[in-house]
């Protein structure tokens, strides 16, 4: 497919982009590359539902608990 490019840039057809909402626009070696992101990113996710350790400074100290009986 070949578009005119103007003063704005292009236009991608929307039906190449699939559902996304969003995408990343990068050049790479030249070529733009253009990258649809997911809708929902899990990194947002983290933490949202922490486990319950009983424990008074388990997410301060957590290599602690973690690595120190691995010795």
């Amino acid at each position: 497919m070949k578009v005119r490019v103007n003063d704005d840039g292009v236009v991608i057809p929307r039906h190449l982009l699939g559902g996304a909402a969003e995408v990343e626009i990068r050049k790479e070696n030249g070529i733009v590359v253009v990258i649809p992101l997911p809708a929902d990113d899990p990194i947002l996710d983290l933490g949202s539902q922490p486990v319950s350790s009983g424990l008074p400074d388990a997410s301060a100290a957590h290599d602690r608990y973690l690595y120190d009986d691995a010795g």
